[in-house]
């Protein structure tokens, strides 16, 4: 499986015991997928893994009543963490750039930059839209001409992440643990992040996630984070003047941030090839929330097993 990572949660260079949620926040689960994807939360929360959030977030949308949300306390990763280590056994790789893949017969050949090619029986792509269709070797001349027009027309919203770490003894005295902020040019969200997942360490220090507007990440996409982290920064002083000087700062570029417009008729997958098997799955397929995922994974997975 070749995926992306917008669940996304960072450790202080620092302290790594000090982390920060840079990807999704919390997970909104409706009536209609609590029932319909139960044993997924059920499990999630009897492991702890998922727990309702009940520190108050200023300026949330008012939903329906019936709307459960939840934090992850061991940061947002620990969700994918949970299912491909501890449920499938999965061997995880990080920061492998896949730039090629070659058929071979009954096999992929999958090419990582600075790497050596690695031979694949089945290959699964969730990474966003966009990264599929700039893969190179013969996954251009596989993908059909109506598939094409249909991943093309695939749409994803732009922002840019702020983590921030301080030391243990670090106090950040709000009323709020999250807050949206409908006012400002260049910041839509903020959270006091270990607030936010009721972390109550005294080891570590407090952490927190600056989130900036759609219109902000766009108007910046292509210019470098250090160029852009200042802007930020200089905005959040004016939100939080009393803010004390972070120990450490991360800044993350998310070009691929929420779809803003899905594969049509939200298919969940789309086989690329059957013999080997090539499939795209992700939130391109679906939407871009936790209930989405669950939605595309098990498309996926009906297609793995009719293939096995």
């Amino acid at each position: 499986m070749i995926r992306g990572g917008r669940m996304s949660t960072s450790r202080s260079p620092n302290d790594p015991s000090c982390t920060v949620d840079l990807g999704a926040q919390y997970i909104s689960a409706t009536p209609y997928y609590a029932r319909i994807h139960s044993s997924f939360y059920e499990e999630l929360l009897a492991q702890d893994i998922l727990k309702p959030l009940v520190a108050p977030v200023e300026g949330m949308m008012l939903k329906e009543e019936e709307i459960v949300n939840y934090v992850t306390p061991h940061g947002v990763s620990s969700i994918i963490k949970h299912y491909l280590k501890e449920s499938a056994g999965a061997e995880v790789l990080y920061d492998r750039h896949v730039t090629h893949i070659h058929r071979k017969s009954t096999t992929w050949e999958v090419c990582c930059k600075g790497g050596m090619p690695e031979r694949f029986d089945i290959v699964v792509l969730t990474m966003p839209v966009p990264q599929i269709l700039q893969l190179q070797g013969d996954v251009e001349s596989l993908i059909g001409e109506n598939q094409r027009r249909m991943l093309e027309a695939v749409s994803y919203s732009s922002r840019y992440a702020l983590g921030l770490f301080y030391k243990a003894d670090t106090r950040i005295d709000v009323p709020w643990a999250a807050k949206y902020v409908s006012n400002n040019p260049c910041v839509r969200f903020i959270a006091i992040d270990d607030k936010k997942r009721n972390l109550a360490s005294k080891t570590c220090g407090p952490s927190v996630v600056v989130h900036t507007s759609v219109p902000f990440g766009i108007q910046h996409l292509e210019e470098e984070k250090d160029a852009v982290q200042p802007i930020i920064l200089e905005e959040l002083e004016k939100l939080m003047p009393d803010l004390p000087q972070p120990d450490s700062i991360k800044c993350q570029k998310w070009r691929y941030s929420q779809v803003t417009r899905s594969v049509a008729d939200c298919p969940g997958q789309m086989i690329l090839h059957s013999q080997p098997l090539l499939v795209c799955g992700g939130d391109g397929f679906t939407h871009s929330n936790f209930d989405g995922c669950i939605e595309s994974a098990l498309k996926v997975f009906e297609v793995l097993k009719s293939s096995l």
